[in-house]
Formats: C-alpha cells, structure tokens, sequence
C-alpha cells in the first residue's frame, strides 16, 4: 500500500528522516572512501575523520555554521527540496544520490509517509483488505505537514510523527529533528497543497516509467511485507494507477526540474548540487567578524550582574589568574569561585512565598522556586567544569550539553553536538561557560536554546570570565537573557582572548572537570 515504516536517526551533523527497512544509517550520508571531495559551503577539514565516536557520543567534525546574524536573529532559512514522483518511482534513491553529491552537513530527508493520517477502525478494517486508498492527498495530514515542515525551515526544533504502518496509526514518541541547513522532502503528493508548494525552493519531479514502478512495487511489497500478488495488483489497479494518472502525473508541469530514470541520471543530479551548492554559498555569514569589529561604546548593560568582588573574590581572582599558579592550586580556587558563581546566579530565579511548619510548631514565611524546573546547559568542554558546582547546589538538576568549536578556517563558530533534556522549553535554563570573548559562542549556545523554545527571559548566562565585547554582543542580541560573572575584563587580544584574563580555560578544562 505505501513505503514501510520510517526509521529516523538524529544526530548533530547529520540529521536523517527517511523511509527504509531500517538498513540506512549514518555512514550512507558521508562520501565513500577516497572519493573525490566536491566543494562544501561549509569547511571541512579534509584530514580529519568525518566523525568521531566515543562511548557516549557521536560528534561531528563538520559543524553547522551560525543561521543568525549578528543581532541574534534567523536570518537565513533552510533550503528545501521537494522530490515528488509516483510510488517506487526512486524518489528516495534519488534524495541519497543528492545528499552524497552535496557533500555538506546537517542535511534533513523527511519523508511524507510520517504524515499519514490516523485511520478510524472502519478504515483500519478497509486497510487489512487493500481496500482503503493511501494515494489519495486526503489519507494524508496536510496542516501538521506543513507547519512542520515550515518550523524546521525556519530552523526550529520539531517532534516528526512515527507512523506505524502495522496498526495504521501514530506511535506514541515521536522524533526530534533540529538544525537543518538543507532538507530533502520526498512524497508522491509533495506538490498537492498550494501551502506545501511554497515552502519549496526547489521542486524535482522524479519521472520513471509506470512498467518499473509496478515491477518494483511488487518486489517490495512481495518481499518486505509479505503481501501476496492478488492483494499488491488489487490496490495497484484501484488506487495507485488512478491517483497517478489523477493528482502526481499532472503535478510534474510545476517541478522546476524532471529527472528521467531516478537515481541512475547523474547529470540531473549534478545540476541540482551545482545549483544547491550556489544558494549555499550566497547564504553564508560571518558573525564573529561582525562582533570582533564591533566597537562598543555603550555602558554595560543592565541584564548584566557581577559577583561582588570582595576580599574572597578578589584573592580567588588573583590566584588563578597568577601563570604561578600550579595546576592543583588552579583547579582547587576555580571550583571555590565558580560554586560562589552558581550560588549567585541561583538567587535570580523567580521566588514565591510559602509558609511551612517548624518541628516547634510554628509558621515560617520562607519563600520557594517559582518555576516547573531548572536545567543546566554546558557549552563544551569548558563550560563542563561548572556542572559539579550546579549539581552540588541543585538538587536533581537535569543537564544538557552543547558543543561549540571555532573553525579555523572561517573564525566562525559552528555547532557540532547538542544533547537537551525533553520538555527543556518549559524550564529556566542556566547556560554555562567559562570565558566569553567575543560572545558568538554564546549567542550561538542561546541561539538554538531558542531554537527548542526556551523562552529568552528563562535563559541565564553564567560565566566565570566575560570581555566587555562579549556581554555587549550578548545583551544586545537577546536583550532578556540575565548574565552572571565574576569579573568583566576590558579587551581582547589579537587571538581574542580575553585580556588580562585567565590563561587557555579550554585547555585546563579537562583537568578541572576530571579532579
């Protein structure tokens, strides 16, 4: 009746939502072996490894590039391919020729049979006897599919329906996909819906002769899911010719581009990635320039608080920032200061009050969190030094991580990993790093916080270090998010570092998070 049920795979460089029997995977997005490398609008560093595996984690060496400008806000969207063709016409062969071709990451194929409707038991009891009609654009959810599809465009984070083709309804967990630069649609009504059609920048229709889309959908169907020959040619002639010949065959006048034969047509295919690649390159920005140039004459602002600097604070500042210091004494000194930091940035989180009983039974006002809960976010590696802090002052506090590195070629930022607790939209969320410079870390870390619809005055910036630059790029990108130091230094160096600051943190980041 229709493809079998859609395996996902979500990860921080590659993002992969398509139909199969569960033999796809991750590598089948990566170039083969020795292949020769074609032109990426993001940079890649050719000698090393595509990915990197720990036990833990699975991360990226091709980063997302920033999709915000300089004041923080989306100013580059997705760009969207739609593949559309007849059943086992290759539209999902052709998207995997497209994506190797590409060569670039954080690539999306999202696959309309996730967007089947939930079928009543009277249609569930025409489904079991072929006699209910999957091609027909009314077996599909068109208002879930394009509000999702527009809020993963817009670069948003999205939940994408399970469809279980067993029980002809929704799974109960759905997937989270987040951080497309490209996503590439498939379905065979991917151009059914005015709405749906201009979400699309560029429209492919996939053109295979009716004689191989019958031969293949007998294969699979025989094979994959068991159906025997009477039932698979019953539907065939019911449903899938008719709604060819009906609603997909006329849709083929209002693809930008038609390519013959599927996946076997590679000069299609180049055309396509040249002209992919050319939108790519006229999307691309460069923040942290735009920040490091930016001259910043206005006082600091107001969202920004400062642990007092007392005597404590001030000879804790001394010993780290001594290059005497040895490394047990630096380790020691910095937890002592960032669990002063973290108990500082504890007391702007929003109280009520609330009486309670004394064991003399007596009242006490007293007041208590105003809130559904607390998460703390780490930029990696070094913000990973502040979670034993939070942890010790917040009890059962959930942490999410974010991994955030410079390209050296570009200077720019770029996102490599996320891992955020469920729901973290509803909590207020303190964001963790030890130095700020320029700030495009930050922004970068607060940028996909909002992405997950973390409210902006729930967003807390913690760090330990921040140049004056930073807190003016931050503040004045997201004007609602608190930030809470221990000290704000004047300047940067060439290399933008923080000066006078506290040396590499990045570097001692790994000693003071393992003691």
């Amino acid at each position: 009746t229709v493809a079998p049920p859609v395996q996902v795979v979500t990860c921080p460089s590659v993002l992969l939502f398509c139909s199969g029997s569960g033999e796809d995977s991750l590598d089948r997005l990566l170039p083969p072996t020795g292949a020769p490398r074609r032109k990426s609008a993001t940079s890649l560093s050719k000698s090393e490894p595509p990915l990197l595996r720990t036990g833990t984690r699975t991360i990226y060496t091709a980063g997302r590039p920033p999709w915000y400008d300089e004041h923080g806000a989306q100013s580059k969207e997705a760009f969207v391919i739609g593949l559309c063709g007849g059943s086992a016409s290759g539209k999902t062969t052709v998207a995997n020729k497209i994506i190797e071709a590409l060569d670039v990451p954080w690539v999306v194929l999202l696959s309309m049979d996730s967007f089947y409707k939930v079928l009543s038991p009277e249609e569930q009891a025409l489904a079991a006897t072929n006699d209910y009609n999957f091609d027909h654009p009314a077996a599909f959810d068109f208002e879930l599919l394009v509000a999702t599809l527009r809020k993963l465009k817009q670069g948003k984070s999205v939940k994408i329906p399970v469809y279980d083709f067993t029980t002809h309804g929704r799974q109960k967990d759905w997937k989270n996909v987040y951080g497309a630069s490209v996503i590439i649609f498939e379905g065979i009504m991917s151009f059914a819906d005015k709405e749906l059609l201009q979400l699309l920048d560029m429209k492919i229709f996939v053109d295979t002769d009716s004689d191989i889309r019958l031969v293949r959908r007998l294969r699979r169907d025989i094979t994959e899911r068991g159906r025997d020959i009477e039932g698979v040619i019953k539907q065939y002639n019911k449903f899938v010719k008719p709604a060819f010949e009906q609603y997909i065959e006329p849709a083929m006048r209002l693809a930008d581009i038609v390519v013959p034969r599927g996946g076997g047509n590679m000069v299609a295919i180049d055309l396509i990635v040249q002209h992919v690649h050319s939108q790519l390159e006229e999307r691309e920005l460069s923040v942290r320039a735009l920040l490091a140039s930016a001259q910043q004459t206005q006082p600091l602002p107001q969202t920004l608080s400062v642990l007092e600097s007392t005597p404590q604070v001030r000879g804790l500042h001394t010993i780290i920032r001594n290059k005497e210091t040895c490394r047990d004494e630096f380790i020691f000194y910095s937890k002592r200061l960032m669990r002063l930091l973290i108990e500082h940035a504890l007391t702007f989180l929003p109280s009520q009050p609330c009486v309670v009983q004394t064991p003399q039974g007596h009242e006490y006002k007293g007041r208590s969190y105003k809130g559904k809960g607390i998460t703390g976010v780490s930029i990696l590696r070094a913000g990973e030094t502040m979670e034993p802090a939070l942890r010790a002052v917040c009890k059962d506090v959930r942490i999410g991580k974010i991994l955030i590195q410079t390209n050296l070629d570009s200077g720019e930022p770029e996102l490599h990993y996320l891992r955020l607790p469920k729901d973290i939209s509803e909590d207020h969320v303190i964001l963790m790093d030890s130095t700020v410079s320029t700030g495009a870390a930050a922004m970068m870390a607060i940028r996909v916080l909002l992405d997950h619809e973390v409210q902006e005055d729930k967003i807390m910036l913690v760090s330990l270090l921040m140049a004056e630059l930073g807190v003016h790029s931050v503040a004045y990108a997201f004007p609602k998010v608190k930030i809470i130091t221990t000290a704000v230094d004047k300047s940067l160096d060439d290399y933008l570092h923080v000066i006078p600051g506290i040396g590499n943190a990045e570097k001692d980041s790994e000693e003071v998070f393992e003691s």
